[in-house]
């Protein structure tokens, strides 16, 4: 039987996940992550990104995470996410609506725009893209 440890991913709204993981792969703000059983503790910062799960059986479920924290102990991991969503569940169609709408402002120089919340608006939706081309790549979709 392969070692596993046990992870809960978690929002404010809901918890998301919670069980006995292989394997985690987690948007780490200096860098992607991936998280084994006896890993070393560790708390940092993560960023707007799919966070991947492998399960005991070998399936891998994918999910996006605005940003949070992710805390890291021998046998558990935790991810806490401002917010979090099954990627199937993302709405795909208003993802790339908020992606070219903040395209859009940044590319209006004229424009009074908070440069810093637009370009953080950006990369949620692009990350929120990238973890439903995963998906249907998956599913061979």
């Amino acid at each position: 039987m392969a070692m596993t440890m046990h992870v809960d991913v978690v929002s404010a709204e809901e918890e998301i996940f919670s069980g006995p993981a292989k394997m985690l792969f987690a948007p780490g703000v200096m860098g992607d992550l991936g998280i084994l059983p006896r890993h070393a503790p560790l708390l940092t910062r993560i960023k707007p990104g799919e966070v991947r799960i492998v399960t005991p059986d070998d399936e891998e479920q994918f999910y996006y995470v605005s940003g949070g924290m992710l805390e890291i102990q021998p046998e558990a991991v935790t991810v806490l996410a401002d917010t979090a969503l099954r990627a199937k569940d993302i709405d795909e169609a208003a993802a790339l609506e908020a992606k070219e709408r903040a395209e859009k402002a940044l590319a209006d120089r004229s424009g009074e725009i908070d440069y810093a919340t637009t370009e953080a608006e950006l990369a949620e939706a692009l990350a929120q893209l990238q973890a439903i081309q995963r998906l249907k790549k998956k599913l061979g979709r």
